[in-house]
């Protein structure tokens, strides 16, 4: 058997000093996390964040940027996850829209407000502390060949 990262994407979408945040029911418990989920077979990494933020949020976006790759081991699980975090912006919200199952709702938080929420990962505030400090890259550097 071959051993594979699980490859993800996330979104950091900020506004008005608050983040767009899911929170989500994993494993029985309630946790906050960025829209994010695993890439599918055939579809970029862009078009993987931007799906996944419209399942998720009911919210299109757009991204501007690359924020960072991001490995993380579950401590329980003993999964590795790859992540691709987006910077970008969002329009068009469709209120009536259902979000995924496991999706309870999304809404905007501050970085301050997180702090004393359950959070799905570390990476969580890894990634908006890396936002906030002006870390970012170029799409350019994603080539799909």
């Amino acid at each position: 058997m071959v051993w594979t990262p699980h490859t993800t994407v996330a979104a950091i979408i900020e506004r008005d000093n608050t983040f767009l945040m899911v929170e989500e029911r994993i494993d029985g418990q309630i946790v906050y996390n960025q829209p994010a989920g695993h890439l599918e077979d055939g579809e970029s990494l862009q078009q993987a964040v931007m799906r996944e933020v419209k399942e998720e949020t009911a919210w299109s976006f757009t991204p501007r940027a690359i924020l960072g790759i991001y490995r993380w081991r579950h401590p329980v699980k003993h999964h590795t996850y790859m992540r691709v975090s987006f910077i970008g912006d969002v329009k068009d919200h469709n209120p009536a829209q259902e979000l995924d199952s496991v999706i309870n709702n999304a809404d905007w938080h501050t970085r301050a407000a997180l702090v004393n929420m359950k959070l799905r990962s570390p990476m969580v505030l890894r990634t908006i502390d890396d936002y906030l400090h002006g870390q970012n890259y170029p799409l350019a550097i994603l080539q799909d060949v």
